[in-house]
């Protein structure tokens, strides 16, 4: 091509000026010297015609490329941070053929390479390990929205997926399509890579009809999540929720549905109501309403569909930033622990403060809250004093203050009453809540009564039980209260002050099995 400007093998995309220029590689460029930063979208520090043959656009012999957007943020890539790299540019086919130029597209951030030999970045497959997140984008299908306006959307979406770094092991999303009915466009297990979703959201029909954001919400946060359409135990389950204007109908108890199931919900507003419209609008904080928590965070604004790829970095880290996912639930915000505590005459007051000091220590891991996880505790001898029910504290601190306070009562053994108490009075007011149930006995020696019976019962009622023996515990009965596999949940030491090494073990049990449990 005649057009072609001459470079030299080192010219990078910082050295043009144009947004997009025809460029001649000369031939022979010596590839040992190119540091390439890219696969498809490169940093500036990377030559031009290094790029191009490192992506095969041309072969050492040289030739015409094209060289496009060089910009420290652009087409949904961020050149990296380093000081020295100001923008990224992609090479195409420098010949009029524009199938070829579709190929210079991004589908991949920049990624710096450690080495300094030239070499292919980041396992593709396996995504962006460092986010982790199972995210269902809520689009706006309605007629408040409109087919052109839809389509912008729909680019806006893609540039968030591709920026994710969806892979194996990173990000997986999936596409409901709010409208007067809601359709899953497609699930979290149907693509693992970015350019098949990309892909997906270009299929996209426009539905039309109402914006009934809420039921489209609602139906999200209960169906989209499950198992068998891909989700993943532990991973933080995200909607982003797209909505143009304000919604038809109410967000309010969608909102608390999806708090419920354990989601966290993003509202992106776009062209939020004027002043002369908001009479149109039946709940003016539907956003607040909606969210995960009215913190700020969860909100994200933009004030047209044009001109977005900015707020796409902005979007793509929060919904990277997997410690503000307040809504998850974990084993640490979703469990109740009810800690049973043998007072018997034979474990003596010091021994006894040792014994608080362990259940102290594994409350302490927990998020105790009234929407997060509740700790319960129970005395027995030969009778039962409920030392503190579920709801009677919701802080942390309160707890731990409650259990430094128990009195010692000094008295017998009678385990298999005081399980049968508590299954009844402790965890019968919370057996239809949200949380898993969990008991952790502690005893230190013969009970005088059946324990196999109560132990049953508490388990058959959804308890899992956890068995803690010192000293004369006689194992069978320890063995005979825990709940299968019996090995993991049956801990013994033979003094008191063994007890503080099995802190770590016993927190990371409630944790195992209640993963397991996640449907």
């Amino acid at each position: 091509s005649l057009a072609s400007t001459a470079i030299t093998c080192f010219t990078r995309g910082l050295d043009l000026r144009k947004r997009t220029e025809d460029v001649l590689c000369p031939a022979n460029c010596p590839l040992w010297q190119f540091y390439v930063f890219g696969d498809g979208v490169y940093a500036s520090l990377s030559s031009i015609c290094g790029a191009a043959i490192h992506s095969g656009v041309i072969t050492n012999a040289g030739g015409a490329v094209r060289e496009n957007y060089p910009a420290v943020n652009a087409n949904g890539i961020q050149s990296q941070v380093l000081s020295r790299w100001a923008s990224s540019f992609s090479v195409t086919a420098g010949t009029k053929s524009t199938a070829l130029e579709a190929v210079g597209r991004s589908v991949s951030t920049a990624q710096p390479s450690t080495g300094k030999r030239p070499k292919k970045t980041l396992d593709k497959k396996a995504g962006n390990k460092d986010c982790k997140a199972d995210i269902a984008f809520l689009i706006d299908g309605s007629y408040n929205i409109g087919q052109r306006r839809f389509n912008l959307q729909k680019n806006f979406v893609g540039k968030v997926a591709v920026m994710l770094g969806i892979g194996t092991e990173g990000p997986h999303v999936g596409v409901v399509q709010a409208s007067e009915h809601p359709k899953t466009e497609f699930y979290l297990k149907n693509f693992t890579a970015a350019k098949e979703v990309l892909f997906a959201i270009k299929e996209l029909g426009f539905r039309g009809g109402n914006s009934n954001t809420g039921k489209a919400l609602k139906y999200t946060a209960q169906k989209f999540f499950s198992l068998e359409n891909g989700a993943r135990k532990g991973i933080p389950k995200i909607i982003v929720v797209f909505l143009d204007g304000w919604p038809s109908d109410d967000l309010e108890e969608a909102g608390i549905v999806a708090r419920e199931f354990g989601v966290n919900v993003f509202i992106v507003s776009v062209a939020k109501p004027t002043t002369e419209e908001l009479g149109m609008v039946q709940d003016i904080g539907f956003v607040d309403k909606a969210v995960c928590r009215n913190n700020g965070f969860f909100s994200y604004q933009m004030p047209t569909w044009f001109g977005t790829t900015k707020y796409v970095k902005p979007l793509v880290q929060k919904l990277c930033s997997h410690e503000q996912m307040l809504c998850s639930k974990t084993c640490y915000n979703s469990v109740n622990i009810g800690f049973l505590i043998d007072g018997s005459s034979s474990v003596g007051e010091s021994n006894f403060r040792l014994v608080l000091e362990f259940v102290s220590n594994v409350a302490k891991a927990f998020e105790i809250s009234d929407i997060g996880s509740k700790v319960a505790a129970v005395q027995f001898t030969y009778d039962q004093r409920t030392e503190f029910s579920f709801t009677d504290y919701v802080t942390k601190e309160k707890v731990l203050s409650a259990i430094r306070n128990i009195r010692y009562m000094s008295g017998g053994t009678a385990t298999g009453d005081a399980i049968s108490f508590t299954t009844r009075n402790v965890f019968g007011p919370v057996k239809d809540g949200p949380n898993k149930n969990f008991l952790v006995v502690l005893t230190d020696g013969q009970s005088y009564d059946d324990v196999r019976g109560p132990a049953a019962a508490a388990q058959k009622a959804g308890i899992t039980v956890f068995s803690v023996g010192v000293a004369w515990a006689p194992l069978d009965d320890l063995k005979d209260m825990a709940s299968e596999p019996r090995e993991s949940h049956t801990f013994f030491t033979r003094e008191f002050t063994g007890l503080e090494q099995m802190v770590p073990d016993i927190i990371r049990g409630i944790c195992k099995d209640f993963l397991d449990s996640k449907q």
